[in-house]
């Protein structure tokens, strides 16, 4: 291996313990830096945040779409969301044939021009059309909810790492200060690892994003490497191209991968890299003893293997999408069973015929249109995973887990607001630590008497609220 190719390994954390003497900082020059209660006005700006004062249009169109926001909307009247807008295009094409077709048969009738054919056919058709969009639907869902699965994985094993780097590795009398910073500093790999998959699942490889930068400029990268502002940056479309993409219009779409094929060097894998440095700095904690107990090595080695299969999971759903041929072959079979319709329905419909084709379209197109839309459900479409929330929530779960130093147990045990035996009594440790330990196993013997008691008087209450 060359030596620019080995330049991007990892290498152990090592922490020195001949630091040098720090110049004298006063407090306040630390709360200007990090205000230690900051306001709202003054905080630093969440890059996570979906968060927005208004939707302007794009908005309107675009998602992910914000799970937080609630809409006092009948759900039959929401549009943010719906998929009624990229049917737009598809309903007006069926509303100029059924209405082609019903003019030229109610108009020309009595020179003998009628275009309508029996119903029959509606009955054959319809049910091929119906376990095809079966099809379609049970798959697209299925890939939506195994995204979700993978992401509720992310979470979890995010929760568990820091658990282990914050709490369970320990902190060293000489070097304190320089493990907290180091055991931070593998939490942010937690979370870069986090954004770099959202933007990976995205087609988005490279590092100067906003919320990915600041977690890896400090790592040697691919990413960082490949990374050209002026080739990744995508154009403002104009307004025609824009409105395509809004209703669905297939020749309006852009090309997801366009940013990946513009790569002037390799790109690399940068969720797997940054795992790498997690584990680099996982054996630089086993090898200095700051996790000595065996099952939390086996712990954090296990996590990091569970972020590796999140990170294969998610580009199996990514990449394994529903074969070209059924998709093709639903999609045709669908729109012809929709352009049959107003032939089987003029017999009966008449002029009704416009309406009704148009009414039928939207339930049959609506559901093959929904199932296109989750098929991917890393995307950018209204209802795709809020991937930006998730990350926001590994955020917020990190930084809850390093808000204090490990509890001391006596701090929290020996209390005496502890209540050992609430509800039941009303007495604190210290009280119950004052007793003998005789009347601590009565105490619990009679517990399960005193709360049968309970339940059988509020029964009893009932019985007598419900009589009057």
């Amino acid at each position: 291996m060359s030596e620019e190719g080995a330049s991007h390994a990892p290498h152990p954390i090592q922490i020195r313990t001949n630091l040098p003497k720090e110049p004298s900082s006063s407090i306040t020059d630390v709360q200007e830096d990090y205000p230690i209660s900051p306001s709202p006005r003054t905080g630093t700006p969440n890059p996570f945040s979906r968060k927005n004062t208004s939707m302007d249009i794009d908005d309107y169109f675009t998602g992910p779409r914000d799970i937080a926001k609630h809409s006092k909307w009948p759900l039959f009247l929401q549009m943010h969301g719906s998929i009624l807008p990229k049917m737009v295009v598809p309903l007006i094409a069926v509303a100029m044939w059924s209405s082609l077709i019903t003019v030229i048969s109610m108009k020309l009738r009595d020179q003998g021009v009628f275009l309508g054919v029996n119903s029959i056919l509606l009955t054959v058709t319809g049910f091929v059309v119906g376990l095809g969009l079966s099809l379609r639907s049970s798959t697209a869902y299925e890939r939506y909810a195994e995204g979700r699965r993978c992401w509720s994985q992310l979470t979890q094993t995010t929760q568990t790492l820091g658990r282990v780097f914050w709490i369970h590795a320990a902190e060293r009398e000489d070097c304190a200060k320089y493990d907290i910073l180091a055991k931070l500093t593998g939490m942010n790999l937690l979370v870069a690892f986090s954004v770099s998959l959202m933007h990976r699942l995205r087609f988005e490889p490279y590092s100067y994003y906003d919320d990915l930068t600041d977690l890896i400029d400090h790592l040697d990268t691919f990413a960082k490497s490949a990374t050209d502002e002026n080739v990744f940056k995508p154009r403002d479309p104009n307004f025609f191209k824009r409105a395509g993409e809004h209703l669905g219009v297939s020749f309006a779409t852009s090309n997801p991968r366009k940013a990946m094929k513009k790569a002037q060097s390799p790109i690399g894998n940068l969720p797997l890299e940054i795992m790498c440095y997690m584990s680099a700095y996982t054996d630089d904690l086993v090898n200095n003893g700051q996790l000595p107990i065996p099952m939390t090595q086996t712990l954090a080695y296990n996590g990091i293997q569970a972020l590796n299969d999140v990170l294969v999971n998610t580009e199996r759903v990514l990449n394994t999408p529903l074969p070209i041929a059924y998709t093709i072959a639903i999609s045709q079979i669908t729109w012809v069973y929709v352009f049959l319709l107003p032939f089987q329905l003029l017999p009966s419909l008449e002029w009704i015929t416009i309406p009704a084709s148009v009414a039928a379209a939207y339930i049959i197109l609506g559901i093959l249109l929904i199932g296109r839309e989750i098929e991917n459900p890393f995307g950018n479409d209204v209802n795709d995973l809020p991937l930006e929330l998730y990350c926001q929530q590994v955020v917020q779960d990190l930084e809850t887990i390093a808000a204090r130093p490990r509890a001391r147990p006596a701090d929290w045990i020996e209390n005496s607001k502890n209540k050992v035996l609430f509800p039941h009594s009303e007495s604190g440790y210290h009280i119950w630590a004052s007793r003998p330990e005789s009347a601590i196993r009565r105490a619990l013997h009679n517990r399960p008497h005193n709360g049968f008691d309970k339940m059988m008087q509020a029964a009893t209450n009932e019985k007598g609220d419900a009589s009057v």
